[in-house]
């Protein structure tokens, strides 16, 4: 197991991680640029006009806006110092730490699954975005309540993140597989 070729656990997991930190970085700039084309394309005029409402009041109610990885910085944070929470500039900086942090960690058991198993490759990394996509954002986000339950999110709304995940996907093999070439 020692050869270079060979199967080898911690050399999947270490070039997972380094995927996973990259595939991350491919979703925010997927989330940012393509994805945000995507959402105005599936969106109506009642979705924009609901959303312009709900940013209205928002910012009359003086709540600044925070996504989920934002909300869980946060409870790290509050539960590491016995209850010191974050200012929003600083929960901005911890959401990205919990997003690259989540992605690498996902990233690194996915690399060390692939090592062994043909069927975590499926579809080039993109059946592994959608279980996680699903695991994560369907279940997880909102059952700590990082996110409204998903009852309350339309189909159209999860077309953005979905795409995004199928991104983090491919990307993470794709880097998975010149990572690994090399060590």
């Amino acid at each position: 197991m020692s050869e270079k070729n060979g199967k080898s656990l911690m050399r999947g997991m270490l070039a997972g991680v380094g995927a996973g930190l990259a595939a991350s970085w491919a979703m925010n700039l997927f989330m940012a640029g393509p994805g945000e084309k995507l959402q105005e394309v599936l969106e109506t005029e009642e979705d924009r006009y609901r959303e312009r409402l709900q940013a209205w009041e928002q910012e009359r109610s003086g709540e600044p806006k925070q996504d989920a990885t934002m909300k869980a910085a946060d409870a790290i944070t509050a539960a590491v110092t016995g209850g010191q929470h974050l200012s929003m500039d600083e929960q901005q900086a911890g959401g990205s730490m919990v997003h690259y942090a989540f992605g690498a960690l996902m990233g690194g058991l996915y690399g060390g699954l692939a090592e062994y198993s043909r069927s975590v490759r499926t579809g080039f990394g993109t059946a592994f975005g959608s279980v996680l996509f699903a695991g994560a954002d369907l279940v997880a986000v909102p059952a700590f309540k990082l996110s409204p339950p998903l009852s309350e999110s339309s189909p159209k709304s999860l077309a953005n993140p979905y795409t995004a995940h199928l991104v983090y996907g491919a990307t993470t093999e794709l880097m998975r597989r010149v990572l690994r070439a090399v060590l």
